[in-house]
């Protein structure tokens, strides 16, 4: 009988041209003795992207969070390595280290805000959303997350970042970084606003995170580890 529901399956592809009479087979095939319905869809994508947001975006709010994880480290805009460069040739080296140390400690403040917003994104997940997500590409939830929220987390993230470079002294830090630079002989003053680099650059960490959860959950069995996870990944497995 199953074998017979997958041939069904595999023949709908081929035979019908909406997606919503695709997913109608979809949510016919029987899943461990249990239909799987939309609903279910559903929940186990809102239950994927709520795993990553638990697990690896609280990561990111912990000390150390950006600043010793390589894949998300918020490193200084192109415009400043020179700077930097700089500095570490003339012995200034440790200076440099705090002021990249700071910019993180900022992201890792603002991270904080960005979970409630997660959550009401996840909340408004459709059962189509969901179905176009389970057939998608390997980040198709991340993407659908990204979409509803960048823009509400920029303008959450951004604020909290500028108050953040205040609370860990990075304003400081910074100023007296620059200062210094440009009071060496045959150097190019500069003077960033670096705000909004930090802010684009925690999103850009924070997306990076989910997406890497995501791909876990998709591609590796023992990352499901709930029973909805289970059942609704299971589905995606037979392609």
């Amino acid at each position: 009988m199953k074998n017979l529901y997958f041939f069904l399956f595999i023949l709908a592809i081929f035979s019908f041209q909406s997606c919503a009479e695709l997913q109608s087979i979809a949510s016919q095939i029987p899943q461990e003795n249990k239909v799987l319905t939309n609903q279910d869809i559903a929940q186990g994508l809102k239950a994927a992207l709520q795993k990553g947001v638990d697990q690896e975006v609280k990561k990111l709010t912990l000390e150390n969070g950006f600043y010793q994880n390589e894949a998300v480290k918020i490193l200084l805009p192109k415009e400043l390595t020179k700077v930097e460069n700089t500095l570490r040739d003339v012995g200034l080296g440790n200076l440099a280290d705090e002021g990249i140390k700071a910019l993180n400690r900022a992201a890792e403040d603002a991270v904080k805000e960005a979970t409630p917003i997660f959550v009401n994104a996840i909340s408004q997940m459709t059962i189509n959303d969901a179905k176009n997500i389970l057939m998608g590409d390997q980040n198709a939830a991340t993407a659908y997350l990204k979409a509803k929220t960048n823009q509400e987390l920029y303008n959450k993230f951004n604020p909290v970042i500028q108050n953040s470079f205040r609370k860990v002294g990075a304003d400081q830090i910074w100023s007296n970084l620059i200062t210094k630079y440009n009071q060496i002989p045959l150097t190019k003053n500069v003077n960033p606003d670096l705000t909004d680099y930090v802010t684009n650059q925690a999103l850009k960490g924070v997306y990076f995170m989910i997406e890497q959860e995501e791909k876990q959950i998709r591609n590796n069995v023992s990352a499901r580890t709930s029973q909805i996870l289970q059942r609704v990944f299971a589905l995606q497995d037979q392609f």
